[in-house]
């Protein structure tokens, strides 16, 4: 027993559950008035949600953990059925919020398939790809067949239209495919037509409200009522905030002035009751997993276990870096959720399972790697002297 739970990365374990249990905290301090005010639910509303999110959520994770991780490779081809029947799913049966066709109501969850998509063609693209380790250098045969299908999945999410979701899948599909063992010239080429499919895509999607966006993330107070206001009030909250900030539960800005401040600006709440120290610690945790994931990653001598953490480390690290270039203005408002932290049970079920999967990875290199030292141990004994040795180097001496 105790020897199997070495095996186990406590990092991917502690890590994570310290940022659920931070995130469930901060999601009722962020709203526990913004819930009553703009929905008239109770105080706790939020946080009974999270609370049974996150319960789940760590279930699935210590599932993933335990179950051989290269399983997954059988269900590959049945997570791109399910992603393309339940994207397509949406344009008859889905539900609009925000502006956007994206979500199904399960009745007791909103479930939305674009976080599905996000570990689900992680799982398939590392699996094609490592199996065609052998002829990677064919772009026909190797490459361009599952480009291809993800190019189509791309464009059911851009069309509902759920363009931030598009941009961290996308991202995340570009590290793994140029990670993957591809030509050189063959990453240009995806380069030069990924630029091209982007501008086309972009001329023909640009509207005012896409417009008012980039106005708000750049120039927000050209505007400070219309666009700009939502970042002008989480500026407002970070330098409120300042070293220590105001205190648990003690900020202003979740009041009514700062929007969706349980979910996409969450970071702004714990600038402002936590200060710089509270942003620090989080962004700390988050960096922690991913750059353990990347270590994982560059351990596993499996390829698809390799391409899997590297492609669950750059969701997160893609994820990240959105939802903190929007909430400071580096980056357009997208509506990309904090990993582990912001509200949203589809996100939250989706980045624990992927942790799990995560720690897989991790116990089963340390357990080949354990394996291999115990091969090599015994040529690495020191030769012990025995009785006739002994007698010949007395003759020798004599």
């Amino acid at each position: 027993m105790l020897k199997r739970l070495k095996t186990y990365d406590f990092t991917l374990l502690f890590a994570p559950l310290a940022l659920v249990a931070f995130g469930t905290v901060m999601v009722y301090s962020a709203s526990m008035v913004y819930g009553p005010v703009r929905y008239g639910y109770e105080s706790n509303h939020f946080l009974i949600k999270q609370l049974q999110w996150g319960s789940i959520g760590v279930i699935l994770m210590f599932i993933a953990t335990i179950l051989p991780y290269r399983h997954l490779k059988r269900l590959a081809k049945l997570a791109v059925l399910f992603m393309i029947l339940s994207l397509a799913g949406l344009f008859f049966f889905g539900e609009t919020k925000n502006n956007a066709q994206s979500w199904y109501d399960l009745g007791l969850m909103n479930f939305q398939p674009a976080e599905f998509v996000k570990l689900g063609l992680i799982i398939y693209l590392s699996s094609v790809y490592a199996n065609k380790q052998k002829y990677i250098g064919d772009f026909a045969k190797a490459v361009l067949p599952p480009l291809v299908i993800t190019v189509a999945i791309l464009a059911m999410i851009i069309r509902q239209p759920d363009i931030g979701s598009a941009a961290v899948i996308g991202m995340i599909a570009t590290v793994v495919i140029m990670c993957s063992g591809i030509k050189g010239k063959h990453i240009l080429l995806l380069a030069v037509f990924s630029t091209a499919v982007i501008g086309l895509a972009g001329s023909q999607m640009i509207t005012d409200e896409r417009i008012e966006r980039f106005t708000g993330a750049y120039e927000p107070f050209d505007s400070p009522d219309r666009e700009g206001y939502q970042l002008i009030q989480s500026y407002v909250a970070i330098g409120t905030g300042g070293l220590f900030g105001e205190g648990l539960g003690q900020g202003v800005q979740k009041l009514g002035y700062l929007p969706e401040p349980h979910t996409d600006f969450i970071m702004a709440v714990i600038a402002e009751e936590l200060g710089f120290l509270g942003v620090v610690i989080t962004i700390g945790l988050l960096s922690l997993i991913i750059l353990r994931g990347l270590y994982i990653s560059w351990r596993c001598k499996d390829p698809f276990g390799a391409l899997l953490a590297l492609g669950i480390s750059s969701m997160f690290a893609i994820q990240t870096f959105i939802n903190l270039g929007a909430m400071s203005g580096l980056l357009p408002i997208t509506g990309v959720p904090l990993p582990l932290v912001s509200y949203g049970g589809s996100s939250l079920l989706i980045m624990m399972l992927a942790l799990g999967i995560l720690n897989n990875i991790a116990r089963t290199v340390k357990v080949k790697e354990s394996e291999r030292q115990e091969t090599y141990e015994p040529l690495r004994q020191p030769v012990h002297s025995t009785n006739n040795d002994r007698t010949i180097k007395q003759g020798v001496k004599s």
